[in-house]
């Protein structure tokens, strides 16, 4: 599984799908503490911070979210960043491949120009 990853300036390991299938990878390795992430619109990579992460890791990661998404690309416009803990992903037969639910998250909206 390859996946995208990066660091943030605090030194946390952030990992993040590519596609359907690396979306799927991900989420399965995720702790149910950790914090995760994913545009409100489809087509975005799910993206997980591994381990505790600060309020600046919160944000780098959804700014990296944002970015990557198809809403960003297609519409270079605020991004809305759905963020949410690993245990309140959820996934029911019949949802297809990178698809899955979410009980509850908080809402983060990511600014044009944190984007450009």
């Amino acid at each position: 599984m390859k996946l995208r990853e990066f660091e943030t300036t605090s030194g946390k390991k952030v990992l993040a799908g590519k596609d359907a299938n690396t979306n799927e990878d991900l989420i399965k390795q995720v702790g149910a503490n950790e914090e995760v992430f994913h545009t409100a619109k489809p087509g975005s990579p799910f993206v997980n911070i591994k381990g505790e992460a600060n309020k600046k890791d919160i944000k780098e990661a959804a700014i990296f979210c944002a970015r990557k998404s198809q809403d960003w690309r297609d519409n270079k416009t605020d991004v809305e960043v759905h963020h949410f803990k690993g245990k309140d992903i959820y996934k029911t037969k019949g949802m297809k491949l990178g698809t899955f639910g979410v009980k509850k998250f908080k809402v983060i909206k990511i600014k044009r120009k944190e984007l450009e």
